[in-house]
C-alpha cells in the first residue's frame, strides 16, 4: 500500500528524531513501521534492500531509509527520507560539540564525559562480539580479521587497502558459491543522479579552493572525508579506526581524547553514528582557529557534505537494481571477506580506545572506575534486553556520581 506523500513525509521527520539505537535499533524501527504496521514495503522486498545496503559503502541505516523513501516516492522521497534521517542528529551534534569545545574541561562535563568514554568502549567490544559471531565462519575469514588487526593496529597498510585486499581474498575464495545471480541491466541507468552527485561535490570543492586555497584545512578536510565516505564499510566503528589514526597522528587536527568524547557524542544522538565524523571535522576547525565558532562550524559542514553526499549518490544510482542485487553472489562473497576484515579494524578501534579510557597513564595504573562502568554496561548489552540509550544514559549518570566521590 503505497502512502500518501504527506503521510510518508511525516514519518520521515519523525524517524529522523526517534532513531536512536545505532543501525540495529534503527534498522529494527524502520521494519516494524513501514513493514508491520504500515504494508508500505513487503518483508522481502525490505530484507533485499537491506542486504544490498550492508554491501554498499556508507551507513547502512541511513541508504535503507533512502531506498525506503525511493520505493515509496521516486528521487524526491528518497531524497527526503534520508535529510530527515540526518538533519536533526546534525543540529544536536552540532550543539554538543559547541558545549564539548567551550565547557567540556568543568568538573561536571568532564565526569559526565568519562562515563560516556566508559561506555563507549563497552559498545565497541559488543559491536565487536556481535560481528565477529556473524562474519567469521570460515577460517579463511578468521585469517583475514587477524591480517587486518595487525595491518591496522601496526600502522603497516592504510584501510582502504585493507578492504581491497579482503573484497579480493573473499571473491576468490567464494565468488563462485551459490551460482550466478541474473544480470542486473534491465533497469535504465539513473544519469542525472549520477551528474546531479557529481555537481553538488564538484561545486564546493571549488568555492572552497577558491575561498580558502588548495592547502587549506576546508579543502584537505573535504578531500579526507570524501575519501572516507567511499571505504565506509562494516559500520562507523570500522571507518573510525582509520580516520582516527589518520586525525590525530597523520593530520594531528585532533586529539585522542577529542576522537573518544565525539563518539560518546554520536552515541547519545540520533541518526546515523557515523554522524561522529561531523565533530571531527567540527573540532579540526576549532583547534585550527583557535576557538573560532564560526570556522568549526564551516569545518563540521562541510565534514558532513563530504561523508553524506556520497551515501545519498551511492544509493541512488542502485536504487533501480537493488532486488536484483540481492542475489548477487559474487557480491556478496567480496562482502564477506570484506566484514571479516571489518572485525580486525573494530578490534584495533576498541585496543586503541581501550588503552586510553581504561589505562591513560599506562597499564600498572589502571582507571578501576572506568573499568567498572564499562564492564557493567558491557553486561547489559551482552545479557539484557536493555535498549542501548538507557545504558548510555546510566554510564552518564555512572560518570557523574564517581565524579563526585
Amino acid at each position: 500500500m503505497q502512502p500518501a506523500r504527506r503521510e510518508a513525509f511525516r514519518f520521515w521527520l519523525k524517524l529522523g528524531f526517534i532513531s536512536f539505537g545505532g543501525p540495529a535499533g534503527q534498522i529494527a524501527i524502520m521494519h516494524r513501521e513501514v513493514v508491520e504496521l504500515r504494508h508500505w514495503v513487503d518483508e522481502r522486498a525490505f530484507m533485499q534492500a537491506l542486504n544490498v545496503c550492508m554491501l554498499l559503502p556508507g551507513p547502512e541505516a541511513l541508504q535503507l531509509a533512502i531506498w525506503l523513501g525511493w520505493r515509496l516516492h521516486g528521487p524526491a522521497g528518497g531524497l527526503f527520507a534520508g535529510l530527515c534521517f540526518i538533519l536533526p542528529s546534525m543540529v544536536i551534534l552540532l550543539a554538543l560539540s559547541f558545549v564539548y569545545a567551550l565547557h567540556g574541561d568543568l568538573p561536571l562535563v568532564a565526569a559526565g564525559l568519562a562515563g560516556l568514554k566508559a561506555t563507549v568502549i563497552a559498545l565497541i567490544v559488543q559491536a565487536l562480539v556481535r560481528i565477529a559471531g556473524r562474519a567469521l565462519k570460515h577460517p579463511l575469514h578468521w585469517l583475514l580479521a587477524i591480517v587486518a588487526f595487525v595491518l591496522i593496529a601496526g600502522r603497516l597498510a592504510p584501510f582502504p587497502f585493507v578492504l581491497a585486499g579482503a573484497a579480493l581474498a573473499g571473491l576468490l575464495a567464494g565468488g563462485d558459491a551459490g551460482g550466478r545471480a541474473e544480470s542486473p541491466a534491465a533497469a535504465g541507468f539513473p544519469c542525472r543522479t549520477l551528474a546531479a552527485g557529481v555537481v553538488l561535490w564538484v561545486a564546493p570543492a571549488l568555492a572552497i579552493v577558491a575561498l580558502a586555497g588548495p592547502q587549506s584545512l576546508f579543502t584537505t578536510l573535504y578531500r579526507f572525508f570524501t575519501s572516507a565516505a567511499l571505504v565506509t564499510f562494516g559500520g562507523a566503528y570500522a571507518i573510525l579506526a582509520w580516520v582516527n589514526q589518520q586525525a590525530v597522528e597523520a593530520y594531528g587536527w585532533i586529539t585522542q581524547a577529542d576522537a573518544i568524547a565525539g563518539l560518546a557524542l554520536a552515541e547519545t544522538t540520533p541518526g546515523p553514528l557515523i554522524m561522529v565524523l561531523q565533530f571531527i571535522g567540527f573540532m579540526a576547525g576549532w583547534h585550527a582557529s583557535g576557538g573560532d565558532g564560526a570556522a568549526a562550524t564551516v569545518a563540521a559542514v562541510l565534514t558532513s557534505w563530504a561523508t553524506f553526499l556520497p551515501a545519498f549518490v551511492v544509493i541512488l544510482l542502485a536504487a533501480p537494481y537493488v532486488l536484483r542485487l540481492a542475489e548477487n553472489h559474487r557480491l556478496a562473497a567480496a562482502f564477506a571477506g570484506i566484514t571479516a576484515a571489518v572485525v580486525g579494524v573494530i578490534a584495533s578501534l576498541a585496543l586503541a580506545f581501550g588503552r586510553s579510557v581504561l589505562f591513560p597513564t599506562g597499564l600498572e595504573s589502571p582507571d578501576w572506575g572506568a573499568i567498572a562502568i564499562a564492564a557493567a554496561a558491557f553486561a547489559a548489552l551482552q545479557w539484557s534486553r536493555l535498549d542501548m540509550l538507557w545504558v548510555v544514559a546510566g554510564g552518564l549518570v555512572a560518570g557523574l556520581a564517581l565524579g563526585f566521590v
